[in-house]
């Protein structure tokens, strides 16, 4: 391994000198024509070449981005640091645990298995919405959560001691990417004297939100996070970057989600998948960094690897308001400006542009069913009444219409319909980081409170604050008194109604929805509607601001004009929403007034000192984990039971079976759930029955990811789920081919398991959308499927598929299932074998139907980078990189 062979530049910044890496310097003017994130992903090239992992071709392949960004090219990315939630860091740390184990067992140090960067995990996504609309629900939640949790959370501990590198940030504390803009992110790490940016890799899709402060981040599956972790580059296909020019500025009433909204309709039209986005023009500095972290935040939602915005002035005044020290500020800036990474006009090239006049956005919601249908608010009732009785689709939901519907609640009288709202959240590090959009609904709430409006007591309200610096700033404006007489009381700090944690739903509110086919509504600020994440009885979902969360909640109901009806009448007298909505400068001037940087340093030292439950907690110091067989929360997984340090022979997909047929927009919640409700079915209960685990334990199978027997029953097990091989109906059902009988997805792929039989899946556009839950991937690997022939992937999801093992073809030529009339009951062929498989390969499909004829069709490997093809030769990432850890 040689040395780097690029020399460093001296930098003095208050008498102290750094080494930095001067791009212009090195490689003249050609640099200032980059966009500003291929720049750091230049520099960070530059810095760790070593012509092992990166090697100087990386460098030149990225300097001459404009060329090699349209040819598919690979290149190497290592991080400087990697971020983790609970659900999916779990997993990753049961898989780092069994890799320690597996090298004992092969007579190999244990302790080589250990993070070789920065790791910190947030606890933020395990606490529920169970008690709400009282003072005492926060404390309520997540003293449950600590009882639900013990054991994983003993867990997580025992690694934070056991693993270097690796620090927890206890639960109570806030949402990862909240507490990683507001608190973890570095913007420059220095080190030994040495200056460079701060770059990560999260095993959450909405890491992006990090993009809105000048670093370079993405969200990565867990698998590949663990290689990142333990000193392996990522490979990518170096990103074309679309520049998108704002200009203008928001006007009076409008919102950073209605920006956010606005932008991810315009970009999931753009086709963005794979891409960096970048946000230039006049219209940026008019943008808070809040406003810019949110739509950073929803990169994934548009379809973006990132949504990147430069660090400017305004980067540098957040970071001050956020309680960072003068002289790390300054630091920043003086090192960025010499290394030419701070923002300024230029020159700058992009693969392709749009742009957004900021004046022109209109109030608006997402929904029903996915972020990227937007809404114009003067549209949504006439847009939703349609949908109701419209064949099913992402709009509709072909139902009869309905009349009200009566039933008592707490002794009293109420009514239902569609479009009846149930639920009302203010949560998701979308805009719960955002002071200006959190401020508006306190606003909300106080004008609300004060003209006599309520809200009906069976909708469930809930606030859920992504760290407690918004609590201070609350209480300092005085607006947490308004938002709990409403009943938007504070239900705990984290990922609750977001992620799907919204708990149980009052049962006379579910009986009367499910005994009358209602289509009744969640409203909420996070980022994510799909089906069934929200809540299994809620069939319409919408994304709002928190202030617009308010309003519906007020009105009781989606399908409202708040132009020409009232959001309410007190004593005769109509209430509209202009009435008590708050306009942008008002609530600049108060965030001016409250938002303090004291806030700030105040919560995250009492965030490092740890909670009073976490400090408590008891682990023992072992450097190997002791398996309990009979646990439902952490299990031994198979992944390296039984690993040689010899590669695996790769042998041809032959007369697989299809374990199901699903259409477009199949999202990761549908492939693996995080609810609640879902744990509740035939395939667990036995399991939790035979452990002696109690219905009201049964937790979510988000919590329970570091068990490979509960997770792999949960595969394909959403009840939202479309499988065409049953005409479309939403069940987590199939057709077990060989008998005709209808059966669980899990139950056919156990038969076809026991009978050596192999599977693959059909899927459609956008196949494996949403989270980046290496789950999604984990789940088919362990069911037995061999392969996924889709029209397209979301980029995440492709790669957790690769990681795993499981081939991820698309079909060519604009064949799509249908075209080709595959119903799922054929018999597939795919000749894939050690000696012909190549990145991007076209592999012919065989296809045998159930009259014995047969007939071809090409599809495209997209195994995309010649690491991604090892680590398919291996059996997977995890696997490559603890062979070659071992070797």
């Amino acid at each position: 391994m040689q040395n780097n062979p690029y020399p460093t530049s001296e930098l003095k910044i208050e008498g102290q000198t750094f080494k930095f890496y001067n791009l212009v310097e090195l490689f003249g003017d050609k640099v200032t024509r980059l966009p500003y994130s291929i720049r750091i992903l230049l520099e960070q090239a530059v810095r760790n070449c070593d012509g092992f992992n990166v090697k100087k071709e990386d460098v030149e392949r990225i300097l001459n981005w404009e060329e090699t960004s349209k040819k598919d090219t690979e290149v190497a990315f290592k991080p400087a640091r990697v971020i983790l939630q609970d659900f999916t860091g779990v997993p990753l740390v049961v898989d780092l645990a069994a890799m320690r184990s597996q090298a004992q067992a092969m007579g190999k140090d244990p302790q080589l298995i250990n993070p070789l960067c920065p790791v910190d995990l947030v606890i933020d996504h395990s606490v529920q919405v169970d008690f709400h609309g009282n003072q005492n629900a926060r404390e309520q939640n997540e003293q449950t959560e600590f009882e639900r949790n013990l054991e994983r959370f003993r867990f997580l501990k025992w690694g934070s001691s056991a693993f270097k590198n690796f620090e927890i940030v206890p639960p109570g504390s806030g949402i990862v990417h909240q507490v990683n803009l507001e608190y973890l992110a570095r913007v420059v790490f220095e080190k030994d004297s040495l200056l460079y940016p701060d770059s990560v890799v999260g095993t959450d899709s909405h890491t992006t939100m990090i993009n809105g402060l000048g670093v370079l981040g993405w969200g990565v599956g867990g698998i590949e996070a663990e290689a990142n972790m333990l000193g392996e580059c990522t490979s990518m296909v170096l990103p074309q970057v679309v520049g998108f020019k704002l200009t203008g500025q928001l006007s009076a009433h409008i919102s950073a989600t209605d920006l956010v909204l606005t932008c991810t309709e315009m970009l999931r039209k753009k086709k963005v998948v794979g891409k960096f986005v970048e946000f230039y023009g006049p219209g940026v500095s008019t943008l808070s960094l809040a406003d810019r972290a949110t739509v950073s935040n929803m990169a994934p939602e548009y379809g973006a690897t990132m949504g990147f915005f430069p660090v400017d002035n305004k980067t540098i005044d957040y970071l001050k308001q956020t309680g960072r020290s003068e002289e790390k500020c300054s630091l920043i800036t003086q090192y960025l400006k010499a290394a030419h990474l701070f923002y300024e006009e230029s020159q700058t090239t992009f693969s392709d542009t749009l742009e957004l006049d900021l004046s022109t956005i209109q109030p608006c919601v997402a929904g029903p069913k996915r972020p990227q249908d937007r809404v114009n608010l003067s549209q949504l009732k006439q847009e939703f009444t349609q949908g109701l009785t419209a064949p099913v689709s992402f709009k509709g939901f072909n139902v009869k219409a309905a009349q009200d519907v009566e039933f008592q609640y707490q002794g009293q009288k109420y009514s239902l319909n569609h479009g009846s709202v149930v639920i009302a959240a203010i949560t998701s590090c979308t805009n719960t980081s955002n002071p200006g959009v959190m401020l508006a609904a306190g606003l909300v709430a106080k004008k609300a409170v004060q003209a006599g409006l309520a809200i009906r007591p069976y909708i469930k309200t809930s606030l859920s604050p992504g760290s407690q610096c918004v609590t201070q700033y609350y209480k300092a404006a005085g607006l947490d008194v308004f938002l709990d007489q409403l009943g938007f009381h504070n239900t705990g700090y984290g990922c609750m109604t977001c992620i799907g944690n919204s708990g149980p739903i009052d049962q006379a509110v579910s009986e009367t929805v499910s005994n009358n086919d209602l289509v009744v509504a969640a409203v909420l600020s996070g980022n994510r509607n799909f089906e069934g994440r929200v809540h299994p009885i809620t069939r319409a979902n919408y994304l709002a601001s928190p202030p617009l969360v308010v309003a519906f909640a007020l009105a009781g109901r989606m399908d409202i004009d708040f132009e020409s009806e009232p959001i309410g009448v007190v004593n005769g007298q109509s209430v509209f929403l202009k009435d008590i909505w708050p306009t942008r400068d008002e609530i600049k001037q108060l965030e001016d007034q409250v938002v303090q940087p004291q806030m700030f340093i105040q919560t995250y030292q009492q965030i490092k000192q740890g909670t009073k439950n976490w400090n408590e907690l008891q682990v023992p110091k072992d450097q190997l984990y002791q398996w309990d067989q009979q646990s439902t929360y952490i299990h031994h997984p198979p992944y390296f039971q039984g690993l040689s340090l010899e590669l695996p022979v790769i042998n041809p997909v032959t007369n697989a079976y299809c374990l199901a047929v699903f259409g477009d927009s199949i999202t990761t919640d549908h492939i693996q759930s995080s609810w609640q409700y879902f744990c509740k079915t035939v395939l667990l209960v036995d399991i939790f029955k035979e452990r002696g685990v109690a219905q009201k334990d049964f937790n979510t199978y988000g919590a329970r990811r570091g068990n490979d027997e509960i997770m792999v029953r949960g595969t394909f097990a959403n009840v939202r789920i479309k499988n065409k091989m049953l005409q479309g109906k939403e069940c987590p059902n199939t057709i077990y081919v060989p008998t005709g009988e209808v059966v669980a997805i899990y139950d056919a792929a156990e038969k076809y398991l026991h009978s050596n039989q192999q599977t693959i899946v059909i899927g459609g556009a956008e196949y494996g959308s949403g989270s980046s839950r290496d789950w999604a991937a984990k789940g088919p690997y362990l069911q037995g499927v061999k392969a996924v022939i889709a029209i397209s992937y979301e980029r995440i999801h492709r790669s957790n598929l690769a990681g795993m093992g499981v081939l991820p073809l698309e079909f060519t030529n604009g064949q799509t299932p249908e075209s080709l009339g595959l119903t799922g009951h054929e018999l597939f062929t795919l000749n894939v074998n050690k000696d012909n498989i190549k990145v991007n390969q076209i592999v012919e499909v065989v296809v045998k139907k159930s009259d014995d004829t047969t007939f071809n069709f090409n599809t495209l490997l997209r195994l995309d980078t010649d690491v991604e093809l090892e680590y398919y030769k291996h059996g997977g990432i995890l696997q490559y990189v603890l062979r070659k850890i071992l070797k």
